[in-house]
């Protein structure tokens, strides 16, 4: 047993329980990976435990300290830090060359919380869904290796159970099938075509995939562009100065001699035209 874990067991109930807590996915905290060593560890500012503790999933556990202000969540978390379920580290450079490389994480010989530290976990919760899952695993190879030891009537069950299945997925390629070549006959008979279950193959339930049992192929409707309103170009020399705050651009044509072959040509001249309530 390691110095970490012999403190970890001298813990109090409730000291134990809030680092179960925020070691859990319940407490919602942001969980960083560092180097520690040359070995990985989690790691947690401290800002996101006192939010951890300040949330109502902390205020419905039992056998917890009561937390309502920052100050307690602070000291709640300050009196965890002797029995090492998390110590205080520095952070420093990236352990490879990219930035979002895990970075190397140092213990700090002083240790006290705060909320712009950075704290790396020495405790791994509570580890029962894990020894389940494995032994959960184990009976069930040992189950398919010591399956010609079963009784007669559980291998005739195990087999009914397989065929069963391969019926079900069976019956679901030839429903496929089958109301492919309906839809193409109905888009030559009557467009725009017939679906069979048109939500077989749509995001929802195993019911709502039957329901309804026909439909029409009607095209989905696009949502039109909106258009930008024009302006209007015939406007008047006073709508055009209200809009153009007191100047507007008039278009001047040139002086055309009958004689000239040069085709005419526009100048542009501005105009500024003074307020009348000034």
């Amino acid at each position: 047993m390691s110095t970490a874990q012999a403190q970890q067991v001298r813990a109090p109930p409730h000291a134990r329980n809030v680092a179960q807590f925020l070691r859990s996915s319940k407490s919602g905290m942001k969980i960083r990976v560092g180097a520690l060593n040359g070995k990985r560890v989690d790691y947690f500012k401290g800002k996101s435990a006192v939010k951890a503790l300040l949330s109502p999933a902390y205020a419905k556990l039992k056998n917890v300290p009561t937390v309502t202000t920052e100050a307690e969540a602070e000291a709640a978390l300050t009196s965890i830090i002797p029995y090492a379920f998390y110590l205080r580290v520095d952070r420093g450079n990236p352990t490879g060359s990219s930035a979002s490389s895990p970075r190397h994480v140092t213990i700090t010989p002083q240790q006290s919380f705060s909320q712009d530290g950075y704290f790396a976990w020495f405790y791994e919760g509570s580890q029962w869904t894990t020894y389940a899952g494995g032994l959960l695993m184990v009976a069930i190879i040992l189950a398919g290796v010591m399956f010609p030891l079963w009784p007669p009537i559980m291998r005739l069950g195990v087999w009914y159970i397989s065929v069963g299945m391969l019926g079900l997925i069976g019956a679901f390629f030839a429903l496929a099938i089958v109301r492919l070549i309906f839809y193409v006959i109905t888009v030559v008979v009557v467009h725009p075509g017939i679906w069979i279950f048109p939500k077989l193959f749509a995001d929802v339930g195993v019911i709502e995939s039957f329901i309804p049992f026909w439909e029409w192929d009607m095209p989905k409707k696009k949502g039109g562009k909106k258009k930008k309103g024009k302006t209007p170009s015939g406007k008047t020399p006073e709508e055009k100065l209200a809009s153009n705050g007191g100047a507007f651009i008039e278009e001047v044509a040139d002086n055309e001699s009958p004689d000239s072959s040069r085709p005419g040509s526009r100048s542009a001249r501005v105009e500024e035209v003074p307020d009348e309530d000034s």
